[in-house]
């Protein structure tokens, strides 16, 4: 009875002429450019500038690589270092075996000298390509499909991964699909990453030991799956020892660092807030910087046409037409309070001749203030005529 399965291809080079396209190379090739990617993106959102990622990521991605080699060829020596094997297939990376493990260690290494050179914290370079990293796990996972490796037990699920191979003690037949599991793992730990990196606002690498420890936790019971050749220590796997511990790791190190330092770096790279390379792109920085400057160029000139105003007599900011109507409505109103003040003045003269009134002058000011009423100001000049008048009357 058939069974719906995963196809296997039926090779997994491709020859370009006299050039070899090796579809586990292809794999490799597009995880780092879709980490150095993610990562770049991310750095930038942090406060650090375009390129720093990828600049980083020229020793990382070496130490990287040699450090994955160096983890499989020591892991498993006998496939290379045994009778009848040749030891010079321990340099043949392109046919797989990449120890994850020695990956990130070394590579560590790369991206520390590269950070060191740039003047950078490694945690914080290394929050920003967390997510970017487990991606290109999941992609790179796919190289194993290529060359028919990495399968776990026979099983008859619909998913199963149908092995054709016979080469270096394959069995051909229907196996669980390790390779798919693991690399759907790996979207789901990047996803939580970013998703945790936004809520909890994680620094200080506590966003790479997120993804670590994540990570272990799928690799742990993936491995336990897998049928191929492994050294075993009390009934599992190396690679189940070596999760475990560096699970136990990762997880120390969230709850040390976010004692000893909480939050979350406030400067990732010196200099690229001043360059204007902060958080968001080139182009909002170069808004802002035509806004600034455009500020500047008016201020001077605003400040002039307000001086000259103040010195003109004039409140800066009123409309010229406003002011004139205010003048025109003051002048009638003070001519208004002339004439009552006058009216004012003759009967106050009139009643000083008749009465001998002694203070003539307080009583007609008082008379004028209350019959010009509150809206209308009487001036010094106009009291003092009033007083004159009032005086002469008196004398007279």
């Amino acid at each position: 009875m058939e069974i719906a399965y995963i196809p296997s291809p039926s090779h997994g080079v491709l020859h370009l002429g006299p050039i070899p396209l090796r579809g586990y190379a292809f794999c490799i090739i597009i995880g780092v450019f879709v980490a150095v990617w993610l990562g770049n993106k991310r750095w930038i959102a942090r406060g650090g500038r375009a390129g720093t990622v990828a600049d980083i990521a020229v020793w990382a991605v070496p130490f990287g690589l040699v450090g994955g080699r160096l983890y499989h060829v020591i892991t498993d020596y006998e496939l290379y270092f045994s009778e009848g094997r040749d030891w010079v297939d321990a340099f043949k990376v392109w046919q797989g075996g990449l120890g994850i493990w020695g990956a990130i260690a070394l590579g560590a290494v790369g991206a520390w000298i590269g950070c060191r050179r740039r003047g950078i914290p490694l945690p914080a370079w290394a929050d920003a390509l967390a997510p970017g990293i487990v991606f290109a796990q999941a992609i790179g996972r796919w190289g194993n499909w290529f060359n028919q490796e990495l399968y776990g037990r026979a099983t008859d699920v619909p998913w199963a991964l149908h092995i054709t191979s016979a080469t270096d003690g394959r069995v051909p037949g229907y196996y669980h699909p390790t390779f798919l599991y693991e690399s759907l793992w790996c979207v789901g730990v990047g996803f939580l990453v970013i998703w945790a990196d936004r809520r909890f606002t994680l620094g200080h690498g506590r966003a790479f030991a997120l993804y670590v420890a994540a990570y272990c936790v799928g690799r742990g019971w993936i491995e336990y799956m897998r049928v191929d050749d492994a050294h075993h220590f009390l009934g599992l796997r190396l690679n189940d020892w070596t999760a475990m511990v560096v699970f136990v790791l990762a997880v120390a190190y969230i709850v040390v660092s976010a004692r000893l330092r909480p939050g979350r770096e406030e400067i990732v790279e010196p200099g690229a807030e001043a360059s204007g390379e902060g958080e968001g792109d080139g182009e909002a920085g170069s808004g802002a910087s035509v806004g600034l400057d455009k500020k500047a160029d008016d201020e001077p000139g605003e400040k002039a046409e307000k001086k000259a105003d103040v010195e003109s007599g004039e409140k800066p900011g009123v409309d010229k037409k406003a002011a004139g109507e205010a003048g025109e409505k003051a002048g009638e109103s003070g001519e208004k309070a002339d004439e009552k003040a006058g009216e004012s003045g003759e009967k106050a003269a009139g009643r000083s001749a008749g009465d001998a009134d002694p203070e003539p002058g307080t009583g007609a000011t008082s008379g004028a203030a209350a019959e010009a009423g509150p809206d209308a100001e009487v001036s010094e000049d106009s009291a003092g005529a009033v007083k004159s008048e009032a005086e002469s009357a008196k004398k007279g």
